[in-house]
């Protein structure tokens, strides 16, 4: 059995404890802060294709984008929202049609799409990602690779109500 020696410096540590903390924290429940919506970035619509297919991959593949989709505030994730993607590739150009896709997001508000090898443009390797269905605000975000030599890259969207 362990025992608690109680002695004045763990004492003074406690009080010292609840005066920086406040009494409030210890009689109230811990609330959630809510989770702010994302910023468009610039440079987000360059190319950007209004009404881009859905599609299965891009191109030839092997490089994927992925990420998540959830609302602002409580965080929950968004299931069926379409997320377009488009890039400067092995393959083609950000602004040729066959540089842009979308697809959805599933259950867990999670999408993920298989593209050709994103390369620099602008010395930047970076992605194009957009969210503009119209039940949210609209997003637009251009991730950047940290190295070339990625074969992935992540974007993240928190909506907002439109």
């Amino acid at each position: 059995m362990t025992s608690v020696l109680l002695n004045r410096r763990r004492l003074l540590a406690a009080g010292g404890s609840v005066l920086a903390t406040g009494l409030s924290g210890l009689l109230l429940p811990a609330r959630a802060q809510g989770l702010a919506p994302t910023d468009s970035m610039p440079g987000g619509t360059n190319n950007y294709r209004k009404g881009a297919a859905i599609v299965d991959r891009i191109g030839k593949g092997g490089f994927w984008m992925s990420g998540t989709v959830r609302r602002a505030g409580d965080g929950a994730p968004l299931a069926g929202q379409r997320i377009q993607i488009w890039a400067h590739t092995t393959e083609g150009r950000e602004h040729e049609p066959q540089s842009h896709g979308a697809t959805l997001t599933d259950k867990n508000g999670a999408f993920r799409l298989e593209m050709p090898q994103i390369i620099p443009i602008f010395g930047q390797p970076h992605g194009h990602l957009a969210y503009d269905s119209g039940e949210f605000k609209a997003v637009f975000l251009r991730p950047v690779m940290r190295s070339v030599k990625d074969t992935s890259l992540e974007a993240h969207f928190v909506l907002q109500p439109a």
